[in-house]
């Protein structure tokens, strides 16, 4: 394939799907990308790989996905050829299958999306896009979630409460607006992993952010899914 053709698995089928079809939509490369709801988390994925990590080099990660799939829309999607395939899940460190090795696992491996696929996770969930009073909001590099509230499930009715306008909707609609949200999270990872760099490393991140919860039972608000974006072209948030 001379052009690329990128499938983009996605946790939810609604706030998931929709933020990342706005994204795509608004920095006008959505012709080339293909959305599809993997509907469960991450820890469900994991349980489908293989238990020896070594065999993770042979893994088919679109027949994975087809194996568990009954919608024949999205198994003609996943019969289709691509050149990238991107990850996007939360951490949902409130799941009764979570557990910092399995999430470690999956985030050293699947780190290139031309080859084996590349994971981006939010914290502690997609919500986190819209966690934000406004655009910008100047507290945002302060945002955490104690554990209890995730486990409560009380995060969202939170977010939805902060979130300008209470609507996701009327939430970062202009590609100005949508570039302060991402440049808001990309300060806010420099910040955790105390790296300086254009877009912090993905396990970087992790790292910083499972020791908060282990050490403080919490994690710091960050939408890693918008990374892309600056990562595919970062020309388009300047």
């Amino acid at each position: 394939m001379s052009e690329r053709k990128i499938l983009v698995i996605v946790e939810g089928a609604k706030t998931d799907f929709n933020l990342m079809k706005r994204l795509l939509e608004i920095y006008g490369i959505s012709d080339n990308h293909q959305i599809v709801s993997y509907d469960t988390n991450i820890y469900t994925l994991y349980n489908q790989l293989p238990e020896n990590e070594e065999e993770y080099e042979d893994i088919d990660l679109q027949q994975i996905l087809k194996e568990r799939e009954k919608d024949e829309r999205k198994i003609a999607l996943l019969n289709e050829r691509y050149t990238d395939i991107l990850l996007i899940f939360d951490l949902d460190p409130q799941a009764p299958d979570f557990s910092p090795d399995k999430i470690r696992k999956m985030a050293n491996y699947f780190t290139e999306s031309t080859n084996m696929g590349k994971l981006y996770l939010n914290y502690p969930m997609v919500e986190s896009f819209y966690h934000m009073k406004n655009i910008p909001d100047d507290d945002y590099k302060n945002y955490i979630v104690p554990l209890e509230i995730l486990r409560k499930r009380q995060y969202k009715q939170l977010v939805h409460g902060l979130c300008r306008n209470g609507d996701y909707n009327k939430f970062a609609v202009s590609k100005e607006e949508c570039n302060i949200v991402i440049k808001q999270n990309i300060e806010k990872a420099r910040m955790l992993t105390q790296k300086d760099e254009d877009i912090p490393d993905g396990i970087d991140v992790l790292d910083k952010q499972l020791s908060l919860l282990k050490n403080e039972n919490a994690v710091s608000v960050l939408c890693t899914c918008v990374f892309y974006i600056a990562e595919y072209n970062p020309g388009m948030i300047d």
